[in-house]
């Protein structure tokens, strides 16, 4: 690996997010589910390379975390990157489910009941 490359690890990022170095939303967190819009839209500019990819990584839901891993980019980019998506109507954010902590006495009734098998 030589200088060359490592530098340009270091500069594509900024690039790709346009100097930006903070998202313009916080809609994501690493496993909100991301899924392109379909049909897209029709008055929406054109995307970049880096957002078409994006797009179609996201035919089906995938979480930030994974889109992160399979672009091979810092998850700060990509989220960044999915702010422009998401302003331009090119993708659907789905926010992870709350998890609820089970209710103890119905615990309890699972317990006996499998305690009599």
């Amino acid at each position: 690996m030589g200088g060359s490359d490592s530098a340009g690890r270091l500069v594509r990022p900024f690039t790709l997010t346009g100097g930006r170095t903070r998202p313009s939303r916080a809609d994501f967190t690493l496993i909100t589910t991301v899924t392109a819009a379909d049909p897209q839209p029709e008055t929406a500019a054109r995307p970049q390379p880096e957002h078409t990819r994006i797009l179609r990584l996201c035919v089906e839901p995938v979480a930030v975390a994974e889109l992160a891993a399979r672009l091979d980019l810092p998850v700060s980019v990509v989220v960044i990157m999915l702010c422009d998506l998401l302003e331009a109507g090119r993708i659907t954010v789905r926010a992870p489910r709350s998890v609820t902590t089970p209710d103890p006495d119905l615990l309890q009734k699972v317990r006996e009941g499998l305690g009599r098998l």
